[in-house]
């Protein structure tokens, strides 16, 4: 029987994915703690996980995909004293069985003619870098520098690299940003490719949502008992998405603010009363706010891909290429050192989305099939 199983990892102590003999690998760790509970015999086979998508060393999965085919009887036999279906105890015994940088977040069974890699519809990445030119507005948090890229040299030219990453929509061929497997290609369809800078928000919105309708001895009084402070902080807002109060909206229907007060720095307090409770003294904002956030999605990505027009898109960011150059690289693929990978930290697998069960596997018939122009 074939089984399901969602994870993800943090790559920064890994080489990669791919099980290598004596290199420490995602792979490897999972299926020698699959040899030991399935009891598999030294000289008999061996689990074997088929992964949606190979991440390289150091790359991240907040939310990779790999099936497993097992015996029915080896599976069962998780079960033990626990009152649980097996794919649970097995889950738990995995878990258990990993070190803290792997972490199993579901084992199921398997739909017919699920295949982890060749069912997916498309995988999203996210690559995320602080640019962050004075250090006192947009500092980089040194708790981040394990998934995040510090780039010297910011503010990148985001309308720049946007323009740039237009040119990767669509069927082509990015043999100047990637690597082909033996017997592929590296023609891939890029379904959407974006920066935008991650808005300020608050790490518990909640606060600035208490005791609506009080009079506050300072900051912005609204109807809807909202206190702006803090540029750029992103807070809750009653008004529907799209229209736009104090600030601007996003949609998820919060409103930038617009008041002086800097994020990291003592706010407002409401007006003293027996029945009022006062508003936090210091404005937390999450971590990731303020960084410079790249998604990218595409039906499949061929080996140092991501990594590679990331790069590239930042040089047009800091004027050191120009869009058109970017441009070129993908009109004609040819590999050379100008576009070669960035660092991995910054990368993380964010999601692999798969077709209704009934289109399993017609899906993986379909991208078994060698891609061309």
């Amino acid at each position: 029987m074939r089984l399901r199983i969602d994870l993800a990892y943090d790559g920064g102590g890994f080489y990669g994915w791919a099980k290598q003999p004596t290199l420490r690998t995602v792979q490897g760790e999972i299926e020698g703690a699959l040899a030991k509970i399935l009891r598999a015999p030294a000289d008999g086979p061996q689990p074997r996980l088929v992964v949606a998508g190979r991440t390289d060393t150091g790359v991240h999965a907040a939310h990779q995909v790999c099936h497993l085919d097992v015996e029915e009887s080896a599976l069962d036999a998780c079960v033990g004293y626990m009152d649980v279906p097996a794919e649970t105890a097995l889950q738990r015994r995995i878990d258990r069985m990993l070190p803290d940088d792997i972490v199993i977040h579901r084992v199921s069974r398997a739909p017919e003619g699920f295949d982890a890699r060749f069912s997916a519809l498309e995988r999203t990445y996210v690559y995320r870098v602080c640019d962050a030119d004075d250090p006192a507005t947009a500092p980089m948090d040194p708790r981040l520098r394990g998934f995040v890229l510090r780039v010297d040299g910011g503010p990148l030219d985001v309308d720049a690299m946007n323009e740039a990453l237009a040119a990767t929509i669509g069927l082509h061929d990015f043999g100047s940003f990637a690597t082909p497997n033996p017997g592929g290609t590296t023609i891939r369809e890029v379904k959407y490719a974006r920066w935008d800078r991650v808005p300020v928000r608050p790490l518990v919105p909640s606060a600035w949502n208490q005791n609506q309708n009080r009079e506050r001895t300072t900051g912005e009084d609204r109807s809807d008992g909202i206190r702006l402070s803090a540029p750029g902080l992103v807070v809750p807002t009653s008004e529907p998405v799209g229209q736009h109060a104090e600030g601007s909206m996003d949609a998820s229907g919060l409103t930038a603010s617009v008041s002086a007060e800097p994020v990291g720095q003592p706010a407002s307090r409401l007006v003293a009363g027996a029945d009022v409770a006062p508003s936090p003294a210091y404005v937390t904002p999450t971590a990731e706010s303020g960084l410079l956030a790249l998604t990218i999605v595409a039906d499949a990505f061929a080996r140092n891909m991501v990594r590679s027009l990331v790069g590239a898109s930042i040089k047009v960011g800091l004027g050191k290429r120009s869009v058109d150059w970017f441009r070129g690289k993908v009109a004609v693929p040819k590999r050379e050192g100008e576009t070669g990978p960035i660092a991995p930290q910054g990368l993380t697998l964010e999601h692999v989305a798969y077709p209704p069960d009934d289109q399993l596997a017609a899906r993986a018939e379909a991208i078994r099939a060698k891609r061309t122009l």
